[in-house]
């Protein structure tokens, strides 16, 4: 490999440009790259190759290194060791700006524009034509940008302001953007997440145009479904490292989520399944969801789960698992489908209703959606039931303390005293102290995000026990996990999610994360829920 150097910038600016290359020829590359954050070695030793047009699909669980990667293409991050070569040129891109000028740009699922511009003018923000170097040409430039979105079959208006486009449409004019500035690579990053069927259509199609004009693209989704449909190559990360890449027909759907999972060539044995749940299915359900939908995320979820019994969400990072539980909580309106609590119906709720009704949510997201940092352990506990412990807005302390005191005990939450502020615990104990705030509305129903992501194997046996005991007392639980060996382990049945849409059962008891491969490679959403 030459040398790196810094990248001269391609001539950009010009809509009429020819951006092919010789179909297959190599575009862009990464050589061995490795980069690391304080100890975390968030890349290592990644060669990732980019071809004309090729749709290079990059798959990985969260914490896989693409989006590490994707700044180091992009320029955001340098290569701690390794390099970008461009053309068969080693090159230092210093910034996204420098990246832009030489073909390769970027379009995220946040739309990063101009509301109040119009249409034209996001698409050529910094490069816009000039009359005597000098005067912007706003004529040439709404006809070069009608040429663009009419080249690749787009219905908006150049001169439109982008804020009157919807969310689609931007997404659009974001690679409507990235085609003016010259490029000759495209990384599309979740660029459907947020859109509906009919929007994702018109990107695949714009998607194949590009394809068909040379531009190599890397097309990064947790839509398993669609990088089938599109990618013609794949790359899959795991841990920081490429652990596998082929075409599709080298890596079948059951393959590459094994790759993305780690579960290749392994055969676990049977997990889980260890409670006695005799009963569970002939008595009425704790928790009944029937065809619950919200926006594009929750497309048609059913599941039952009865008093004593353990069940668990499982699929994959962008299944929609998260959402389901928002939504089934209130913390999101749904916009269809209807959720019943010990035969009552819930309704399109809000959280403060749902507890009311039984249902206690814990979040994955124990900073930011969890804990209160600046406040006691005894204020984090009781947080949720303020009123039942108040009269004419005076807190009750005596009931307050008794409370409090029962669940550090019950649960083993190790803290220095109830005063003593959240922050000063280990991730286990604010942990447990999150679960004893949803137990203190004496919930009938549980439902656990990830709730041992971030905590030791310690904690997390701990916190295992907690809710084992808790559905031994009656509770109705519902559990998700980024790891199928924890969910095999700690649940009697598992509803497995994929793209929204709840695609089979499985039981858990004698069962091998194998199995639950098996349904996730098999599983796809029925077409009346697209």
């Amino acid at each position: 490999m030459n040398d790196p150097q810094q990248a001269v910038p391609h001539p950009a600016g010009r809509a009429d440009r020819n951006h092919a290359g010789s179909p297959g020829q190599v575009v862009l590359e990464t050589r061995n790259a490795s980069k690391t954050f304080g100890v975390v070695r968030a890349l290592r030793d990644v060669s990732l190759t980019l071809r004309a047009g090729e749709v290079h699909g990059l798959v990985g669980e969260n914490g896989a290194g693409k989006s590490t990667l994707i700044k180091i293409l992009t320029g955001f991050y340098q290569p701690d060791e390794g390099g970008v070569v461009l053309d068969g040129n080693a090159v230092a891109f210093d910034s996204p700006r420098t990246a832009q000028l030489n073909g390769v740009c970027a379009v995220y699922q946040e739309i990063n524009l101009i509301p109040e511009r119009s249409v034209a003018e996001n698409i050529f923000i910094g490069h816009e034509p000039k009359r005597f170097g000098i005067l912007i040409d706003r004529r040439r430039m709404n006809d070069m940008a009608h040429d663009i979105v009419r080249r690749y079959g787009l219905t908006v208006d150049p001169v439109a302001k982008l804020s009157s486009l919807g969310l689609g449409e931007q997404q659009m004019v974001s690679i409507a953007r990235g085609v003016s500035l010259g490029a000759r690579v495209l990384i599309l990053d979740e660029p459907t997440s947020a859109l509906s069927g009919a929007e994702v259509e018109v990107l695949f199609q714009v998607v194949d145009r590009l394809r068909a004009d040379g531009i190599a693209l890397l097309f990064v989704s947790h839509r398993l479904s669609e990088c089938y449909r599109l990618c013609d190559r794949f790359t899959v990360m795991r841990d920081g490292a490429v652990v596998k890449t082929g075409t599709p027909a080298e890596l079948p759907r059951n393959a590459l989520i094994a790759a993305m999972l780690g579960r290749e060539g392994k055969g676990l044995g049977g997990h889980g399944g260890q409670r006695d749940t005799r009963g569970a299915a002939d008595a009425q359900p704790a928790l009944q969801v029937d065809k619950l939908r919200w926006r594009t995320r929750v497309r048609d979820v059913s599941m039952r789960v009865a008093p004593k019994e353990i069940v668990g969400l499982a699929g994959l990072l962008g299944s929609g698992r998260t959402e389901t539980f928002k939504t089934v909580f209130g913390a999101q309106k749904a916009d269809a489908g209807d959720v019943h609590v010990q035969g009552n119906l819930l309704g399109h709720t809000a959280p403060a209703r749902s507890i009311d009704r039984g249902v206690a949510f814990l979040s994955e997201d124990r900073r930011s959606e969890g804990i209160f940092p600046r406040l006691s352990v005894r204020d984090n506990i009781v947080a949720s039931v303020l009123p039942r412990i108040s009269r004419f807005g005076f807190i009750s302390h005596r009931k307050q303390e008794a409370l409090v005191k029962r669940y550090i005990e019950e649960l083993g939450i190790k803290t220095a005293g109830p005063g003593a502020l959240i922050s000063t615990l280990s991730g286990g104990n604010q942990q447990k102290a999150l679960i004893a705030r949803c137990l203190s509305t004496h919930p009938t129903v549980l439902l656990l995000d990830d709730p041992t992501r971030g905590i030791d194997v310690g904690a997390k046996e701990e916190v295992h026990r907690v809710v084992q005991e808790l559905a031994d007392e009656g509770l109705a639980v519902v559990v998700t996990s980024s790891e199928m060996e924890e969910l095999l382990e700690l649940t009697d049945r598992l509803v497995v999610l994929n793209e929204g849409v709840s695609t089979g059962e499985i039981a858990t008891k004698g069962a091998s994360p194998d199995d639950v491969l098996a349904i996730l490679a098999s599983s796809t959403p029925s077409a009346s829920s697209q």
